[in-house]
């Protein structure tokens, strides 16, 4: 049986949070606009969605939400979106302000490097998210996947999986459950999970999720200022000699 084709209308760029993985750097530059060898986080996703022709773009901002205003003049095509949540709540509240652009939409984080934009294709067949295999141990999310479909997710990792990335991609069907998912979870007091947690945990019997096969040269994740070093060298001076962080 072929599976119906989908094309990606529109993008979320999730972008609201405080990064405190990389402070002192955070206390002045939201992470997403941080440069890493020259060129902002949030900039590679932005242009990795603009070659394959995804325009239509969403950001949702909370931590230092001015400096977006800023830096959202460059573009066209971009709505700022404002999270008053991001302070007391997980990133569950980012998505929710966002909830009326799920449908055929692609949802990512915007202090993600994209080194490889084809793994931002806009052509899909069943919603999910992108993944990497990975063989040796992760503490990563990592996803059980039978004939295509996923079956299950570990929260604590483990080995010979699918390594779940913050990348994913939601049909018209499938977002509109999710818009009703979030806005029960949120409402009922739901507000200390991740938004991933709704269709992976919270609601995972009302969705057949599947993934986008991806390297992982394909894309970089920076967690902490260490990373960020092993990536652009420049950083160095946040990282006295004895691996504290500099205040």
């Amino acid at each position: 049986m072929i599976e119906q084709q989908h094309k990606i209308k529109r993008a979320i760029i999730m972008a609201a949070g405080k990064g405190n993985r990389l402070l002192p750097l955070t206390h002045t530059t939201p992470k997403p606009l941080i440069p890493v060898n020259g060129v902002r986080m949030i900039d590679s996703v932005i242009n990795g969605l603009h070659k394959n022709e995804i325009n239509e773009i969403y950001v949702v901002v909370g931590h230092l939400k001015e400096r977006f205003y800023e830096w959202v003049k460059q573009y066209s095509g971009i709505t700022i979106i404002d999270n008053p949540y991001y302070e007391t709540c997980n990133n569950i509240s980012s998505l929710y302000v966002a909830r009326e652009y799920l449908s055929d939409c692609i949802i990512l984080d915007g202090d993600q490097i994209i080194y490889n934009a084809d793994i931002l294709s806009p052509y899909f067949s069943r919603s999910g998210y992108n993944a990497v295999w990975c063989e040796e141990q992760t503490n990563e999310w990592l996803l059980d996947v039978n004939n295509g479909v996923v079956t299950s997710c570990s929260r604590t990792g483990g080995t010979k999986g699918w390594q779940l990335y913050s990348i994913s991609r939601w049909t018209d069907e499938d977002g509109e459950k999710l818009k009703k998912h979030l806005e029960y979870e949120f409402e009922s007091g739901n507000r200390q999970i991740y938004w991933d947690d709704v269709a992976m945990f919270c609601h995972f019997n009302d969705y057949s999720l599947g993934i986008k096969e991806m390297q992982k040269t394909d894309i970089i994740e920076i967690d902490n200022l260490q990373e960020l070093v092993s990536i652009d060298s420049s950083y160095i001076e946040y990282i006295p000699e004895n691996g504290g962080i500099t205040k």
